[in-house]
């Protein structure tokens, strides 16, 4: 893909040539540079895009850009925010990979950048036909449920005893006092997690001048603090049974399927099985798998047509009756290890000569203009064979039980249950210096039964 400024946005210029963070807000359909000051705020009726850039041992850097979509900002946000990604990517060179998050269902690695959480308020930037903006947490009583053991997913959740349950661990916000309410069936990862963003609201919201205070699900109103939160929801009352989640019905069984983007229509493949020559170097296409969608785009599709690709997931992802998916966009010779798994058959090494043609025109017309092109031009592969000291658990986990000969996909909650009379089989994907990692293994109940 070969590209000219004309089709990039300006802002984009010298972006990405440093390890860290780096933050744009859609403004009137235009990235706006979020200050550092301001990382990690966030607000439901704004888009942003967030470029992370990693130094690896080689000196080369690595690019990941996520796009995040508040649940209030409008489908011209939403799809300016998607399309300005796109041009990023072609500003670093053509090769991060792209994730879509949406506000309440981000992924793991994206909420890995803010620590300890991330609580957005609400309002947002007078932006195309939005026009609001709410700077303040008001000291209203809010109540949020946490989940996570390593990195913890905050959302607010109605104030109400029907949104408590065993399972989770909630955090009520009053104007003095903040309550961590532990789910009896939560791990104590969890409950640690949780009071890292207890602390959090406290810092940020009360100028740590607040009451803080610990109710264990099952004590009941003979404790002093327990009597007073459950007297702010009318006096204690048994819990609900909790309903079907929603990583549960994500589980469900989908059977992946491959369009080809046409004139930006995206047109099905008729196929009994995927196969990595099914794609082509000149064409983008979409792989449906439910609760994610990836676009792959070839390496010698134009700037235009990755666009349409990218336009083609979102209104894809936008039919009646989808669950919440995850849009995540790679470049031919770069694909994920979780990309490549969906496919039945993959070469261990694609026949992919990665061209540096476009990195390369990309980075003489930034040089003229006198930016420091050092990191874009950097990217040999990593020769150091050198094992990372550690694995930092933001990757992506996945979980299946063995039922005869068919393996079953375990949802999230249920990934760290197992029974002695059955056997998994685990796949751990992280980020590697170069490319993504993985770990497959097996677990072996010891009253499982030997078959031959």
């Amino acid at each position: 893909m070969s590209v000219s400024m004309r089709e990039l946005d300006p802002t984009f210029q010298g972006a990405g040539q440093k390890a860290g963070i780096e933050i744009w807000r859609i403004e009137n359909f235009h990235p706006v540079a979020v200050p550092k000051s301001s990382h990690g705020k966030f607000f439901t009726g704004d888009s942003y895009i967030i470029l992370k850039t990693t130094a690896l041992k080689s000196g080369a850097l690595r690019h990941d850009i996520h796009y995040w979509l508040g649940k209030d900002t409008s489908q011209d946000e939403a799809g300016t925010a998607a399309i300005k990604t796109v041009e990023l990517d072609a500003a670093l060179g053509g090769r991060a990979v792209q994730y879509r998050e949406v506000q309440a269902h981000e992924t793991e690695k994206f909420l890995s950048y803010f620590k300890p959480c991330i609580i957005p308020q609400q309002g947002g930037v007078v932006s195309g036909f939005r026009h609001s903006e709410v700077n303040e947490h008001e000291h209203e009583t809010r109540l949020y449920v946490c989940k996570g053991k390593h990195v913890v997913h905050v959302k607010e959740v109605p104030f109400a005893r029907s949104s408590l349950n065993h399972d989770d661990i909630f955090i009520l916000d009053t104007k003095s006092k903040i309550f961590q309410f532990n789910g009896s069936n939560s791990s104590i990862q969890e409950r640690a997690k949780a009071l890292e963003v207890v602390q959090y609201i406290k810092d940020t919201y009360h100028d740590g001048k607040c009451e803080v205070a610990a109710v264990e699900d099952g004590k009941l109103m003979a404790d002093a603090e327990a009597g007073e939160f459950w007297g702010l929801f009318g006096g204690f009352a048994p819990l609900p049974r909790k309903g079907a989640s929603e990583d549960v019905k994500s589980a469900e069984v989908f059977s992946a399927r491959l369009l080809c983007v046409e004139n930006g229509q995206p047109v099905p493949i008729d196929a009994d099985s995927l196969t990595r020559e099914m794609l082509q170097t000149n064409k983008c296409y979409l792989l449906d798998c439910g609760i994610e969608v990836y676009v792959w785009m070839g390496r010698n599709t134009s700037l235009e047509e990755r666009k349409s690709a990218s336009t083609a997931a979102e209104d894809l992802i936008r039919e009646p009756d989808r669950p919440n998916a995850h849009v995540i966009r790679v470049i031919e010779g770069f694909e994920t290890v979780m990309f490549r798994s969906k496919f039945d058959t993959w070469p261990q090494t694609a026949n992919v000569t990665v061209s540096e043609d476009g990195r390369g025109k990309v980075a003489a017309l930034l040089k003229r203009q006198g930016l420091n092109v050092k990191g874009l031009m950097k990217t040999d592969p990593v020769k150091d064979a050198e094992p990372q000291p550690y694995i930092d658990c933001t990757g992506n986990l996945q979980v299946w039980r063995v039922n005869g000969q068919e393996k079953i996909a375990l949802s999230s909650s249920d990934q760290s249950k197992f029974y002695s009379g059955d056997c998994y089989i685990f796949q751990y994907s992280y980020p590697g210096e170069d490319r993504e990692e993985y770990l497959v293994g097996t677990w072996f109940g010891k009253k499982s039964i030997k078959v031959n």
